[in-house]
């Protein structure tokens, strides 16, 4: 029998851990502020903002939102962010992505200040990963390392396979692995024999993009599933919401699995509130 690896339920504990904290720093007349920025006027960001910021607003962290027209300049935007990196009373930024085809988002993420980048997606941010330094790492990436130490699953030494390669997830959970003491395969669309990689793995972590791509056929008997892909369509007029894995084909072979929703993604948003706390370290 499977156990299910509860986001929900682990971000809720995360909360409550950071509600104490930023508690004491309040009784310390330090206040935390975070400022997110939206280009643009997608109801889809609206709703997510939103539901981020009840979770600030219960930790007790000040949520601003910048909002600007599609048709804001490149240099508009970053005059925007140097003024915030230059403001003694925003600690933390958050540019939502991603920014109309106009916008280089690399320029634009490039331009945060490392101690207010949040997100973790600064050159200098992903250069501390790398190099083993302090610094603010990719919330989901982080969340799944968390995910894995909180359910109590020992990554010492485990066979850790990763499928994607991407910035946000792939490349940044191998290396957060790796600092586990981890053994780590990073997978992706050119790799070949990749169901008998998959099958090596004592850990399978999936952000790969293509809902319900991984079956019973890529994973052996007792094997840990990190599910991080969410996806959202209708069959025959009834919405599903799935991950990159199938998971009442894999669940069974499990040991343990995240579901979707409610498995990594709740803790993207925990590592975020845990990072503007930690900005207060970087005063």
């Amino acid at each position: 029998m499977y156990n299910i690896i509860d986001g929900n339920q682990i971000s809720k504990v995360i909360l409550d851990e950071l509600k104490v904290k930023c508690s004491d720093y309040l009784k310390l007349n330090k206040k935390i502020c975070m400022v997110d920025i939206l280009v643009g006027d997608d109801e889809a960001s609206k709703v997510y903002i939103e539901n981020k910021k009840k979770k600030f607003d219960y930790v007790g962290i000040e949520f601003k939102q910048l909002c600007f027209d599609s048709s804001i300049s490149e240099k508009e935007l970053i005059s925007k962010i140097e003024e915030l990196n230059n403001d003694d009373t925003v600690n933390a930024i958050f540019v939502e992505l991603p920014l109309p085809g106009t916008i280089n988002e690399k320029n634009i993420i490039d331009k945060i200040a490392s101690n207010k980048d949040v997100d973790g997606f600064s050159v200098k941010n992903l250069g501390a990963l790398l190099q083993g330094n302090t610094g603010f790492f990719p919330c989901t990436a982080e969340g799944v390392v968390e995910l894995l130490k909180r359910s109590n699953i020992d990554l010492n030494g485990k066979n850790c396979v990763v499928l994607g390669r991407s910035n946000v997830v792939g490349k940044p959970v191998s290396i957060l692995l790796l600092n586990e003491n981890a053994t780590v395969t990073i997978c992706h669309s050119k790799t070949k024999n990749l169901k008998e990689i998959c099958k090596t793995a004592d850990i399978l972590i999936v952000a790969i993009g293509k809902a319900k791509f991984i079956d019973d056929t890529y994973v052996k008997d007792g094997v840990i599933v990190i599910d991080v892909g969410i996806h959202r369509f209708y069959e025959q007029d009834k919405k599903i919401v799935c991950g990159d894995v199938d998971f009442d084909k894999v669940a069974n072979k499990t040991s343990y699995i995240t579901p979707v929703p409610g498995g990594v993604g709740p803790m993207t948003v925990a590592m975020l509130l845990k990072h503007c706390i930690e900005t207060i370290n970087n005063e």
